[in-house]
């Protein structure tokens, strides 16, 4: 049976924490302000959707074609979110801001050089949802824009709290750290279960 509560764990966890659609939408709505930076937010989640879309039916196609993939792809993607447990709850908090051009376009072709969306689709994929809707090719892009749609929200969120973010990050790094590493085991556990 599909599991909402799994898949929206991980789908959530891994689209808040810092990567480079976040902090690129903080860093751009802290120098430009929210509504400059909307365009740049509006690339994001037109280039996601795009990639997400592509992802999603590679994946299927995989998992059609080479049906053991899926217990490869389960390990594959516990252990990349135990690593990222891991790298979580090492890290010192700090936030590195990158300053590149904030337009539309710059958002969008960010998206295909982006590793962790393209994680973020597979695991979703394989662990989650082509398990139960894999010969429904609705359902699978519906999912698909589910993905891209929490991304987008998510960089929104950095966009309008980024400074309080960032203090956040800073004052409780360790706390916050710790919790989103135990979350990402729970993820990782949850792919078993």
């Amino acid at each position: 049976m599909f599991s909402w509560l799994h898949f929206l764990t991980y789908a959530a966890i891994t689209a808040v924490t810092p990567g480079p659609n976040n902090i690129m939408s903080m860093s751009n709505a802290s120098r430009l302000g929210f509504k400059k930076s909307f365009p740049f937010n509006l690339g994001i989640w037109f280039g996601f959707s795009m990639v997400m879309i592509v992802c999603t039916t590679l994946s299927s196609l995989l998992s059609s074609i080479i049906p053991k993939i899926q217990t490869a792809m389960l390990l594959i993607g516990a252990a990349y979110m135990l690593h990222l447990a891991y790298k979580t709850w090492k890290s010192n908090g700090g936030i590195q801001e990158n300053n590149s051009r904030s337009g539309f376009l710059s958002g969008m072709f960010l998206q295909f050089v982006n590793p962790k969306i393209y994680i973020y689709c597979f695991v979703s994929m394989q662990a989650y949802i082509l398990p139960y809707y894999n010969h429904n090719p609705i359902v699978l892009l519906g999912f698909a824009l589910l993905l891209a749609f929490m991304g987008f929200v998510c960089t929104l969120l950095w966009a309008i709290f980024g400074s309080i973010f960032r203090a956040l990050f800073s004052q409780y790094a360790k706390i916050t750290n710790t919790i989103m590493a135990l979350l990402l085991v729970y993820c990782a556990i949850g792919l078993f279960l």
